[in-house]
């Protein structure tokens, strides 16, 4: 804290009442680079799951992955490593699942998914709640922000790498499948790859998001931004960056304001979201009440 504070930067933001505990306490620094780390990874795949219309999939995958959590927690305690594996296993499963009942009977993907991560989340409180007390079933429902340590601060860093890496590499067949996903898979190999990959890489930032801010809240720093995003902007690349911002200003906001008022950090850090998703909604360029949608809209690359 004494090379912290010999910078004048530093000097300055610990003199400072509203931003001084992001870099007075540890565990307030480690929540930030939390939000920083969930931000930078998710935001970007939160549009993609909007301009494919799969937002509400975001949040079933969110739910589907308490039960490989609790199995894990079941094993090995609040271990990272076996919550971690358990949680995709049990996203990439119900993933697999669905859309393997949709294409092989009469069933809609929906309404498979929905069978589907119902069953998980119910089959997950009851393993939390029968081998856990209340303080585990609180901890994997709303995360524990402030209670980051090295490890998982290591994971989440590592899932936003492999996602911004991932993002790179598809980002033309991804796009492509948003338009048009029956002219990709004409035209290209990449559609089963790019359909799968993105599913991947929204079961691992799920995963990121339930060890951050818990299971109940891990799919709105995805979906909110992006949605917040699109009243601002209609081009993908200012949608991206639009989003990825607002989910950075939004998730510090919400830690600091938590840390001050001293309420629940998760829950402070998703209203924050949806307070700028209805600022957005009345107020944006794109809202509604400065804009009336045309008869037919098409996304701008």
């Amino acid at each position: 804290m004494t090379e912290l504070a010999s910078s004048p930067w530093m000097a300055w933001l610990l003199a400072n009442p509203l931003l001084g505990p992001l870099v007075e306490f540890q565990f307030m620094r480690s929540a930030m680079f939390g939000c920083i780390a969930l931000s930078l990874s998710a935001a970007p795949v939160g549009v993609f799951l909007m301009l494919r219309r799969m937002s509400l999939m975001g949040d079933a995958m969110a739910h589907a992955i308490l039960p490989g959590a609790a199995i894990g927690y079941l094993i090995a305690g609040l271990s990272l490593t076996a919550m971690t594996l358990g949680g995709i296993f049990a996203g990439l499963t119900v993933a697999v699942g669905s859309g393997l009942v949709s294409r092989n009977t009469v069933m809609k993907e929906d309404t498979s998914l929905a069978a589907f991560y119902l069953l998980s989340l119910a089959l997950g409180v009851l393993i939390v709640s029968v081998r856990g007390n209340s303080v585990d079933l609180l901890h994997v429902l709303f995360g524990t922000v402030l209670a980051l340590d090295g490890a998982a601060l290591t994971l989440l860093g590592g899932i936003t790498a492999v996602t911004l890496a991932s993002l790179t590499l598809l980002y033309r067949p991804l796009v492509l499948e948003c338009l048009d996903p029956g002219f990709l898979r004409s035209v290209s190999r990449w559609s089963p790859v790019a359909h799968y990959g993105f599913l991947m890489l929204l079961v691992i930032n799920l995963v990121a998001g339930f060890h951050a801010l818990g299971t109940l809240m891990a799919v709105g720093i995805m979906v909110l931004p992006a949605a917040t995003a699109r009243f601002w902007t209609q081009r993908l690349g200012p949608l991206l960056l639009t989003a990825t911002a607002l989910a950075l200003l939004a998730s510090l906001s919400g830690l600091l304001i938590s840390y001050h008022a001293d309420w629940p950090t998760s829950p402070v850090i998703v209203l924050c979201l949806g307070a700028a998703y209805l600022l957005s909604l009345f107020f944006g360029p794109l809202g509604a009440l400065r804009h009336r949608r045309p008869a037919s809209s098409h996304l701008q690359a």
